[in-house]
């Protein structure tokens, strides 16, 4: 038997008994009416009275300042939860676009830009560590394979002020110069001499060149160079003459070889101690004998007043070069200057036999052996490979080229002397058959003034190189050191730099059939996109030896920002 009672809490059933209290209270005593049942439980009254509870209970719950607490706890931790699943979300994507942690790069920015075609990012060392059969994108913008980085924000900037101006100061003494090395090698070094002697407050003899290196050329400095244009057009910086002057012909000159990569106190201290008191220096040798960066700016800038206007070719040089450049263009269109070092000297200096018989790997290893002053003799060929330091063959251009964007039809002027192997550029011109060289370009009557002229052939080249639409290098030597920064110097003309490390693992990868072919081909537009020769800093390095060479980048020092 169930037995019912209706209770309330300080309350009974005359209205009297509650006529004073407050309603407050009244709602609070309707509030704890309950049914009891025979046991002892209570059971809420299933009538109206209980949605009344209900609703009031809510009220109560989002009434401003009770459980507010609680509230903001619970959306922080739904917030929290939400942005979780969005970074899972979005790293997902980024694994499925191959752009994972080990292949990202520290961009600060891209742009990619229809006006102008130009990708931009803040370094130009893109490290591509692994590779993965991954969907293409369905549309990217590069830029177009002719067009130069934009170059309107900067100028020259390498004019002399009135201070650098020399004022008739009597002379320290006379600087005898041997330039070593090949034609660029011989240039750079010269161009250090002028600023060095600036330096010294001395007078610069002109300076003999290397008959000695790999191409025994007899060419001496008036053969190359337009001695009287070098000599008035510096004659406001220092003096330069044609040799020694009687009162000091009899003195034995000091020979000196001076300290690679030294700053300029280096040459203001000891070397001024010892030009004081012997007179005549002789440098023996002239190659990266001042640092690329640290100097101060009016020196820098010297040193490209003599690079890239004093030092300029005989006319016989410019006009051959001019004959072959109007040929190269007799149709209107541009034309690429590749600088395929690919040559015997180079290939046994660097110990790179990549595609070579056995036969040539061995020709290569003697002439290695031979050379006194190469003081590497066993070299690991493919591990140099591997690392991005051997030249391109002539295959692996080819296959560059194309995977660029270049039409098999683009017009090649080679930028080297003999093509070593028994294949020689056939790889190259199998899908590039317009080929040219100075010697199927000019006549032989043109040539004849440059036989046995390694020298003069490669001023020829140089300029050539340096007019083209695009240069392209495939070994960062002196050659391509110097007409990169020679380019970037008249405008950042368009320099395709070859990233030779990853471009290596992509072709061993497409060979293994591990990459298809267009895969492989957006990969490197992806990783030469800003590679192009624009305005990039040069910074200095942890290394001297192998940080960027202040003529292969005159950005800062004679590159300046408008």
């Amino acid at each position: 038997m169930l037995t019912i009672s209706v209770t309330s809490i300080a309350a009974t059933e005359d209205p009297s008994s509650t006529a004073d209290v407050s309603p407050r209270i009244l709602r609070l005593m309707t509030r704890r009416r309950v049914i009891e049942s025979i046991d002892g439980n209570v059971l809420p009254m299933r009538n109206a009275m209980l949605f009344r509870r209900k609703g009031r209970f809510w009220l109560d719950i989002l009434r401003p300042g009770r459980y507010m607490c609680v509230l903001m706890f619970w959306g922080l931790m739904t917030l929290l939860f939400m942005t979780l699943l969005a970074k899972f979300a979005l790293l997902n994507t980024l694994h499925d676009l191959n752009l994972d942690r080990s292949e990202f790069i520290t961009a600060r920015s891209v742009e990619i830009s229809i006006r102008t075609n130009k990708l931009i990012t803040e370094g130009d060392n893109i490290i591509i560590s692994e590779f993965k059969e991954t969907p293409l994108p369905l549309k990217l913008t590069l830029p177009d394979i002719w067009t130069k980085p934009n170059a309107d924000l900067y100028y020259k900037c390498v004019q002399r002020s009135s201070k650098d101006i020399i004022s008739g100061e009597p002379t320290n003494g006379y600087i005898l110069v041997h330039s070593n090395g090949g034609l660029n090698q011989m240039k750079t070094g010269i161009s250090d001499m002028v600023a060095i002697a600036k330096v010294m407050n001395a007078t610069l003899v002109l300076p003999s060149l290397d008959h000695n290196s790999f191409w025994t050329d007899p060419s001496d400095f008036k053969d190359i160079f337009d001695w009287k244009h070098f000599v008035e057009y510096l004659e406001e910086d220092i003096s330069v003459v044609d040799h020694l002057p009687p009162a000091y012909a009899s003195i034995k000159p000091l020979q000196r070889a001076p300290v690679s990569y030294s700053k300029a106190s280096y040459y203001s201290n000891q070397m001024s101690s010892l030009m004081k008191k012997h007179k005549v220096i002789n440098f023996t040798h002239t190659d990266s004998r001042l640092a690329n960066n640290g100097l101060p700016n009016p020196i820098q800038r010297l040193r490209c007043r003599a690079m890239y206007e004093a030092l300029k070719f005989t006319d016989e040089i410019l006009e051959l070069a001019d004959k072959l450049i109007t040929r190269l263009r007799d149709d209107d269109k541009p034309f690429i200057a590749l600088h395929l070092r690919y040559e015997k000297d180079m290939l046994a200096f660097t110990g790179c036999s990549h595609n070579l018989s056995k036969a040539e790997d061995e020709e290569l290893r003697q002439l290695r052996r031979s050379v006194r002053h190469w003081k590497e003799k066993h070299i690991n060929g493919e591990e140099r490979r591997r690392q991005g330091v051997c030249p391109m063959t002539p295959r692996e251009v080819a296959v560059f080229l194309e995977a660029i964007g270049f039409p098999s039809d683009t017009k090649i002027y080679i930028v080297a002397g003999n093509i070593y192997g028994q294949d020689g550029v056939k790889a190259l011109q199998d899908k590039y058959p317009n080929i040219y060289t100075h010697s199927n370009l000019a006549t032989e009557d043109e040539l004849s003034p440059f036989n046995n002229r390694q020298n003069k052939l490669a001023a020829v080249d140089y300029t050539v190189a340096l007019e083209s639409d695009v240069f392209v290098f495939t070994y960062d030597g002196n050659m391509a050191k110097a007409v990169q920064g020679h380019r970037k110097y008249e405008g950042f003309r368009k320099t395709i730099i070859p990233d030779k490390k990853n471009f290596v693992k992509l072709i061993d990868r497409m060979d293994k059939g591990l990459i298809s072919w267009e895969e492989f081909s957006m990969k490197v537009k992806i990783l030469h996109a800003n590679r192009t020769g624009g305005a990039v800093l040069r910074k200095p390095g942890k290394v001297v030896k192998s940080e960027e060479s202040f003529y292969a980048n005159p950005y800062p020092g004679c590159i300046c920002e408008k």
